[in-house]
């Protein structure tokens, strides 16, 4: 794959493209009652170490609009998939659906019926049904999201 190539559309990131670095890392931070930070504090955090598993599978795709919010996907977040991640009904993926990106959960139960559906996380959408007719790839599972909490 071309190194800045475009993915249907939708911008992408290469791994190599980001910038390894480490970062103090503090296990079990309470969210409620505050505890010493200092108590929790590990070496560091490689987030390409932590989250990457397959370097020259993986890639990043952002969210546009609001159909996963039920899963805690918002507009904007950055999703982390992978190619070689085995994927299976109830998955999270991005799919290449008749001409553009999709990040939806994979619903294989109508499969015997003649048809797949990709389930949005919202009752605001419809799913999107894929049978025969379709132009239909799976992308890759989405194996974490990253938020950019500045905004809110």
């Amino acid at each position: 794959m071309d190194e800045k190539k475009l993915i249907d559309g939708a911008d992408y990131i290469t791994l190599e493209d980001a910038k390894r670095l480490k970062l103090p890392y503090f296990e079990q931070v309470a969210a409620g009652f505050p505890s010493p930070a200092a108590d929790y504090q590990h070496e560091s955090l490689d987030m390409n170490e932590k989250f990457v598993h397959h370097p020259e599978a993986s890639y990043f795709v952002r969210v546009k609009g609001e159909s996963m919010t039920g899963l805690g996907i918002l507009d904007g977040d950055i999703c982390l998939a992978d190619r070689q991640e085995e994927i299976a009904d109830g998955n999270i993926v991005v799919a290449f659906v008749n001409g553009g990106l999709t990040v939806k959960t994979l619903d294989t139960s109508t499969k015997e019926q003649g048809f797949l559906r990709l389930l949005p996380a919202n009752p605001a959408y419809k799913p999107i049904i894929i049978d025969a007719s379709d132009q239909f790839i799976l992308q890759g599972k989405v194996t974490s999201v990253h938020r950019d909490t500045r905004k809110y």
